[in-house]
């Protein structure tokens, strides 16, 4: 039905002239791989996973379109902190990781320069000025014209060109994210495209996967963003977990390795995760071990334990995936051996 549809138009525009070519390109648009115009799906996907990606310096502005030129200052939880270069980045992500349960401050300075996500550098004078382009981010956003950075297209590329006849016209080397935002934004309504396939992406979790067709182009797309979703979802989990942590006294309720159930060895000591990251084990009397411990997430959560000063707390020492978490339980599993478990109950 396609190639039949495809032969026809063709034809019935070699009848009727430019008029009649440009509807029936219209209502073949999407299935034969040449006939991608500026409005098709094909080019709204290029369009969005070649979008600027701000999202490297969110823990300075929270806007994952747009990113802050530097040099620029922040008062970030009450310290000045003046942003040179990329390097002067941890000074900021220092401050903000100190502690893990206070109310984190950025406070921009201004004037300071803005990258959007079409690539255009505008200023920034005050907070209103700020304000308008964070909205018109969350506005693409919401609407589902926001940025794609859960899949990257992997560079070079080579772009076919056509005109409404369906001739090829030429083609063009694309060699980066904007050349190829640049391409699209400037397709006019008597061209049409096609990707030259096959053509690699890089996904959400660092998975390469090769691309055969606009209908993969998409299908690749959904499932990133899916994993995006799914990425998402256990840092917000992993923001909960060290909420419960540090609110919460606990005792080891299980520790099975080797098939064996150790908790008797912990039951009169409680375990205490400070909003400084560090950890105390203690009975009535006395500190028996100390530590420090992280929370991480990517498609999970993991609790990493490394304690010090007494040999059985130095046997749960581990990287330890989240399985289920609770105000009252935390369930762990060695991210190396899942045989290996933990659960931390809340006294």
């Amino acid at each position: 039905m396609k190639r039949l549809k495809t032969i026809t138009g063709i034809a019935l525009m070699a009848i009727l002239g430019l008029t009649s070519c440009q509807s029936e390109v219209d209502d073949v648009q999407g299935e034969n791989p040449n006939t991608n115009a500026a409005n098709s799906t094909t080019a709204n996907n290029l369009k969005r996973t070649s979008m600027y990606d701000g999202s490297f310096d969110d823990f300075i502005d929270g806007a994952s379109c747009s990113s802050i030129l530097l040099p620029a200052t922040a008062i970030v939880n009450g310290t000045r902190v003046t942003l040179f270069s990329q390097l002067d980045y941890q000074q900021a992500i220092t401050i903000l990781g100190r502690f893990n349960n206070d109310q984190d401050s950025v406070v921009l300075q201004f004037p300071l320069r803005v990258k959007t996500s079409n690539y255009t550098e505008v200023m920034a004078n005050n907070q209103t000025e700020y304000n308008a382009i964070l909205n018109t981010c969350s506005q693409a956003e919401a609407s589902g014209q926001g940025a794609i950075t859960s899949l990257n297209i992997n560079f070079p590329i080579t772009i076919l060109t056509y005109n409404v006849s369906l001739q090829q016209t030429g083609s063009v080397v694309i060699t980066s994210e904007k050349q190829l935002f640049t391409y699209i934004s400037n397709v006019s309504s008597t061209e049409l495209f096609s990707v030259n396939y096959p053509i690699t992406v890089t996904l959400a979790g660092g998975t390469d996967a090769t691309v055969n067709s606009d209908a993969e182009l998409q299908s690749n797309i959904n499932a990133s963003l899916a994993t995006q979703a799914t990425i998402t979802q256990a840092e917000q989990n992993a923001k909960k977990l060290e909420t419960i942590l540090v609110n919460g006294m606990f005792k080891v309720q299980s520790f099975v390795t080797a098939g064996t159930d150790s908790a008797n060895n912990y039951k009169d000591n409680t375990v205490d995760f400070a909003n400084d990251w560090t950890m105390k084990a203690s009975t009535a009397l006395v500190n028996t071990a100390t530590g420090t411990y992280t929370v991480s997430s990517e498609a999970d959560v993991f609790l990493k334990l490394n304690f010090t000063g007494f040999t059985s707390f130095s046997l749960l020492n581990n990287t330890w995936k989240v399985v289920s978490y609770s105000t009252s339980s935390i369930t762990l599993q060695s991210k190396t051996n899942a045989a290996v478990t933990l659960v931390l109950g809340q006294i």
